[in-house]
């Protein structure tokens, strides 16, 4: 097992009061799975993605990441655990602007240590891996939306991460770029790279070999569940606007006939 979240709990101070945002999150990933996992904006999906990547840490909970426990390391541990273990693809790709496809590339491999030699090759064989072998003097101006997005994605693979984190990797794409990155995503995976996507759509997320649904800070294993759980918090939403409309109601009938 690569991943294993256990009772992941997070709150978030907001003007003196705790807001959750995630409520007992468990988790599990095999090595050489590729995950989905779904929710609407505000449903935690990305703070649950932040935490997966030791980019913030939980309130409560546990976290192994290919068996060893992450919440108990220092920063600058937890630092080294994202450079080595994880590679993270950013919907707005995050590039470098200036600089070319081959350096971007090379840059988590600068921040290792690599010797420059070492890390151009490394570098034009991940740009290779993803189909802009002839694109590595490119600069991201040069470069497509969809061409952004591989060079993103080779530079996440340059280190061999344990894990391949995407957010909306194809929410900035047209649609036959995001089907380019989709079909580049499941050949890495049928190369053994052990993937985990976050997504609000349900066309991207059907790629992935399997669905979970977060709603409110929770997280279900299957579609039925998950639209249960969001029906009921329409439903109570409706009561709660129902029950405050009466009150207002009353109050201007009352004034009515006072008048009268």
């Amino acid at each position: 097992m690569i991943l294993n979240l256990q009772n992941i709990y997070k709150n978030y101070n907001q003007d003196n009061l705790e807001v959750p945002v995630l409520k007992d999150v468990s988790l599990q990933v095999d090595e050489g799975e590729y995950v989905a996992i779904m929710g609407p904006s505000g449903s935690g999906k990305t703070t649950l993605m932040n935490i997966i990547g030791c980019l913030d840490r939980p309130t409560s909970g546990t976290y192994e990441l290919a068996g060893k426990t992450v919440l108990d390391l220092k920063d600058r541990e937890m630092s080294a655990v994202r450079l080595n273990s994880i590679g993270f693809v950013f919907q707005s790709f995050q590039l470098m602007p200036r600089e070319s496809a081959l350096d971007n590339v090379s840059l988590p491999l600068s921040y290792a240590g690599v010797r420059k030699k070492e890390r151009k090759e490394r570098a034009r064989k991940a740009l290779e891996r993803v189909g802009l072998g002839d694109r590595v003097g490119f600069r991201p101006t040069q470069l497509s939306g969809g061409q952004k997005q591989r060079v993103a994605i080779a530079r996440a693979m340059v280190n061999n991460p344990r894990i391949l984190l995407a957010d909306e990797p194809t929410g900035a794409l047209d649609s036959k770029s995001g089907k380019q990155i989709m079909e580049l995503f499941e050949k890495l995976n049928e190369e053994g790279v052990t993937i985990v996507m976050i997504t609000h759509d349900v066309n991207i997320a059907r790629h992935a070999k399997r669905i979970l649904y977060i709603i409110d800070g929770e997280l279900y294993d299957n579609e039925e569940e998950a639209k249960a759980r969001l029906t009921a918090e329409e439903d109570s939403d409706e009561q709660e606007r129902v029950s405050e409309e009466k009150p207002a109601s009353a109050e201007m009938t009352g004034e009515k006939e006072a008048e009268s």
